[in-house]
């Protein structure tokens, strides 16, 4: 029997729009040739009393994937194991809220690089493509020319570098000559670079590549402070940066309206106690008709057609007339462990 099934495949994102035989991104919106999402996130900190970068890097890793971005295009990198740790009250936990009202540290995370596997090499080479070539897929950023890239940062810092564990630093010009190997390699369309740390502006000054739109925590000469201590666990547990960042985030996710300048806005001098910096000369669109989901989301390319496809029935399996069966061997019996017959027939 043949029957005919018409498939729509429609391009799934964040918006909600209405589909008539063509799909139309709101007027206020530039348009993106992206074709799929990838996020870089790396907290480059150890010790205990660093606990609130591992919840940075986590809380933020938690939102992109509520916003679609699935584990296999994320790469996290986590020096320290703070829910391991043998200080921590709340083992196998990791909170961002006083009143531990939510804990990122979940069943379902995955950590690609962790402990001494976070360095500097390992991020270079990371960015680069410049893996070893036993290198696990997990391990790797497999992205191409339509790829857009959120990279997170959060750590230690200075003027123009960031601590790695505390043993070795990356420079903002390495980080910068890093970027424009992707971009000469064709491993981005776009990117959206995050970091925060003290003097967290000299890290994207040197940047030079095209498609890069950059914030960062603090101006250079100013702190990133942290945001507040959980009494029960006896360190601060979030930066003030990152807590607005997830707190823009968390209401945007049921938004479609939410755009690349309100997110650069959404820590104030009044609120981080840090002057939040911007660099977009190298973003070639403007922020205000960029959706966040553009970096926070996910695209998942499909082919639109109206053409009918013609699907036939599986034919059933003709049930054969049964086989006579083999003769089945007698079972084998097991001799005594000790042979008392022959000791009864000798007597």
């Amino acid at each position: 029997m043949m029957c005919q099934l018409y498939i729509i495949c429609i391009l799934i994102t964040v918006f909600v729009i209405p589909f008539n035989f063509g799909i139309e991104i709101p007027e206020k919106f530039q348009k993106s040739n992206h074709t799929n999402n990838w996020a870089v996130l790396v907290d480059t900190s150890r010790f205990w009393f660093n606990y609130r970068h591992v919840a940075n890097v986590l809380s933020i890793y938690r939102s992109v994937k509520l916003f679609g971005i699935p584990d296999s295009q994320i790469i996290l990198m986590i020096s320290d194991d703070m829910a391991c740790n043998p200080r921590n009250p709340r083992p196998a936990t990791i909170f961002n809220n006083a009143h531990e009202q939510i804990n990122v540290y979940g069943d379902d995370v995955e950590v690609d690089y962790r402990g001494y596997e976070v360095s500097v090499e390992n991020f270079i080479r990371l960015l680069t493509g410049r893996v070893p070539p036993d290198t696990p897929r997990s391990k790797q950023l497999l992205t191409d020319e339509g790829s857009n890239i959120l990279i997170y940062l959060t750590g230690h810092g200075g003027d123009g570098f960031l601590k790695f564990q505390d043993s070795e630093e990356v420079t903002s010009q390495e980080l910068a000559d890093a970027l424009e190997q992707m971009w000469q390699k064709r491993r981005y369309n776009e990117i959206f670079f995050i970091i925060d740390t003290c003097q967290a502006s000299s890290m994207y000054e040197k940047f030079y590549s095209p498609n890069i739109l950059a914030t960062a925590s603090s101006l250079v000469g100013e702190d990133s402070l942290s945001h507040h201590v959980d009494s029960a666990i006896g360190v601060y547990i979030i930066d003030r940066y990152t807590y607005y960042v997830l707190e823009f985030l968390e209401h945007a996710f049921s938004s479609s309206e939410k755009t690349m300048t309100e997110f650069l806005a959404v820590c104030p001098k009044s609120a981080c106690l840090s002057t939040v910096g911007v660099r977009s000369d190298l973003f070639k669109r403007d922020p205000s008709k960029v959706p966040i989901t553009d970096f926070f989301g996910s695209v998942r390319p499909v082919t639109i057609t109206t053409d009918p496809i013609d699907i036939l029935d599986i034919p059933k399996r003709k049930k054969t007339e049964k086989q006579n069966k083999t003769n089945v061997l007698e079972k084998r019996k097991y001799l005594p462990q000790f042979p008392v017959h022959l000791v009864q027939g000798s007597a």
